[in-house]
């Protein structure tokens, strides 16, 4: 291999690398955004930060399915569809505490518990 393709495999492998670790990133801000509800659950403004932490939580989770539809995703494919599974589960949940009239705060720790083990998981793959 010649001086610029080992360039060019190192800049792949940093680009994924980097992918990862944004990815966790944005994960673990969502898990500490639903925490931060969770604990502040009787705040007068629950409402509104609940919504804007869901929000926040089903864009980005969104974002990764999107990413995991692309047919040649670098990822495994069963770990792939996998992942795709388990969004699906995060959307249901995301619009049942939606749409409670009285949302239950322990429904949240699911999915803080899936984005920081998700997260973790990519972030010892970075």
């Amino acid at each position: 291999m010649g001086p610029r393709a080992i360039d060019a495999y190192e800049a792949a492998g940093k680009a994924a690398s980097s992918n990862r670790e944004l990815e966790a990133a944005a994960l673990f801000k969502a898990a500490r955004r639903l925490e931060a509800v969770r604990r502040e659950w009787d705040s007068p403004e629950r409402a509104e930060i609940l919504q804007a932490a869901l929000r926040y939580n089903q864009h980005l989770w969104t974002f990764l399915q999107s990413e995991l539809s692309v047919p040649d995703h670098e990822m495994l494919t069963p770990l792939r569809v996998n992942l795709l599974r388990l969004s699906g589960f995060v959307d249901r949940r995301t619009f049942e505490i939606m749409s409670a009239t009285e949302p239950d705060p322990d429904q949240l720790q699911v999915l803080i518990d899936i984005n920081r083990n998700i997260a973790a998981g990519l972030s010892e793959r970075a």
